[in-house]
Parts: C-alpha cells; sequence; structure tokens
C-alpha cells in the first residue's frame, strides 16, 4: 500500500501548520478570548508530553501552539484534544481566532464584557474563508490592553455618559479622574464637552454619588495591520450603542472585504487600492440599519 501524502492545504486550514522540520507539524489550538478551562490545560498538557516534545509555544494573539507533531499522529492528537474540550484552530486565508482582554467580568476599568462578546463573535465568524485573514480584537476600555486598533476589526469597550445634577456633589473627583480634560466645573456647576469625551467611563467609576449614569458601547476601528507593513485601525462610526448594531457592521465589514478584496490582499491594503468612500457607506448604512 502507497504511504499516504500529508494535504498541507487542508492541515494547514485545520490548525496543523508545516515545520521547517521533515514529517513535523505544529499544531494551532482555539483559544477564544485568552481562555481556557482548567480541563483544557491538562489535556494540551498531556497532548504535548505524549505527541510533541513537552512544551507549548504562546502566541502573541493569545493562542497556544503545541510543535513537533508527527503527521502520522495528528488524527490521534485531534481525537484526545477533543476529549478535553479543545478544538485545532485555523490557518491561512480565514477569519482567526477571537482575542479579548479580560473586560468588565474581572477587570474594574472594564466597561464591557469582552469575553461573552468574543465567544459570540468566534461562534459567528471563526473560520469563514476570506481572501486573506482576517483578525477581531476586543478590549475592554480606552485602556486598550488588547491593542485594539491592531486587528482588521476592533473593539473596544466604553460608556456613553450622562449627568445628573440634582445628585451630584460638586466634589471634583469626575474633573480630576478624566484624562481628556473634558470635564470641567464652571460657576459651580460640572460641564462636560462631548467633542473630548471619548467614552472612557472614567467619570462614572470614580462618582462617589452617582451623579455619572453610563450606557457601555463599542467603539469599533477598521483596518489595523501590524505585519510587513502597519496602519492604525480607524474609527469610521460614532460608538455603537447595541450588539445587535455591532454585528450588523461587522457583517457588512467582512462582506465588503469578500466582494472587493483580491486573494491574498489584507483588508487596510483593500481599502488603500480602491479607496474608503464606498466602504465609508455600506458601514454606515449598516450602522444606521439600512440595506
Amino acid at each position: 500500500m502507497a504511504e499516504k501524502k500529508p494535504d498541507y492545504a487542508s492541515l494547514k486550514k485545520g490548525g496543523f501548520m508545516r515545520q521547517k522540520q521533515k514529517g513535523y507539524f505544529s499544531l494551532r489550538l482555539q483559544v477564544v478570548g485568552g481562555n481556557l478551562t482548567a480541563e483544557n490545560i491538562r489535556t494540551v498538557s498531556e497532548v504535548a508530553d505524549q505527541y510533541g516534545k513537552g512544551y507549548v509555544h504562546m502566541t502573541s494573539r493569545q493562542g497556544i501552539e503545541i510543535p513537533f507533531i508527527r503527521f502520522e499522529d495528528i488524527e490521534e492528537v485531534k481525537e484526545k484534544l477533543s476529549e478535553g474540550g479543545v478544538k485545532p484552530g485555523v490557518c491561512g486565508p480565514r477569519v482567526r481566532t477571537v482575542t479579548a482582554c479580560q473586560g468588565s467580568a474581572v477587570c474594574p476599568s472594564g466597561c464591557i464584557d469582552t469575553y461573552a462578546l468574543a465567544k459570540e463573535l468566534d461562534a459567528h465568524y471563526f473560520g469563514r474563508d476570506l481572501p486573506h485573514k482576517f483578525k477581531f480584537g476586543v478590549t475592554g476600555c480606552q485602556n486598550n490592553c488588547l491593542k485594539a486598533e491592531e486587528n482588521d476589526l476592533g473593539i473596544k469597550g466604553g460608556m456613553i455618559v450622562d449627568y445628573k445634577e440634582d445628585v451630584c456633589i460638586q466634589c471634583g473627583v469626575c474633573v480630576k479622574a478624566c484624562r481628556e480634560n473634558a470635564l470641567a466645573t464652571e460657576d459651580g456647576k460640572i460641564v462636560i464637552d462631548r467633542e473630548k469625551c471619548n467614552h472612557c467611563g472614567r467619570c462614572v467609576k470614580s462618582c462617589p454619588t452617582d451623579a455619572w449614569e453610563g450606557e457601555s458601547g463599542y467603539i469599533v476601528s477598521f483596518g489595523g495591520l501590524f505585519g510587513n507593513k502597519i496602519y492604525q485601525g480607524e474609527t469610521l462610526l460614532p460608538i455603537i450603542k447595541d450588539k445587535e448594531t455591532l454585528f450588523r457592521v461587522a457583517d457588512a465589514a467582512i462582506g465588503y472585504f469578500e466582494e472587493n478584496a483580491r486573494p491574498g490582499e489584507r483588508f487596510r491594503l483593500m481599502l488603500l487600492r480602491i479607496g474608503e468612500e464606498e466602504f465609508r457607506k455600506v458601514i454606515t448604512g449598516a450602522y444606521y440599519g439600512r440595506d
């Protein structure tokens, strides 16, 4: 019987990346929002010991890779991982693993539940075939630990703030907390410059009397690229108030990329080639719910 030859394209699509060492693959795992359970970690450890060389590589995008998997062990490795709730990731021209910081579930600065959103984005988009790779990143607030603007589509938590003068004691804590100089005390009252406000929510979190109320929202950036060429993602829309609108905008952005990019062309490079004007119209229409 002839020896079965690797289908490298299919293996790469399933997370098995060809190593420089002949016959070996580095397996990229699916790690959503940077979270793994203790069971997941034990399973990865066992697989690395039994089928690899006893170590894993932590990637720059919260991923885990198990190097030195032999071609003949691949099916057994997948079965073993599945028993521990671990799935292979993806490589190549498709939506990659969604990254996220810890967000409001853990971090006091967080304005949104980043992990919950990362799971929803993953369920909706992960592995979708596109002209080139496409990356989502979710960060909980303006501290931007996850560096949202590095991603093709970055999502940053923010707050739409509202001031209740009747419960304000004029302590000035919010004015000191604001890093954008958007707040000031004038004639014994707190005033806000909406043009300067970056939706960080620090006024809400610092106020001792709840004179500030905050409605969580999503600040979305488009076209980040940090590889051979570097571009910072641009915020082209007002803060998004609800998840339905967020997904409508994300659908529009990915659909535009799918329809207009050339094979092997990143999202930002497509926008540079054809211009942003039409893209802005498409995502603005999605933002306002227009077809």
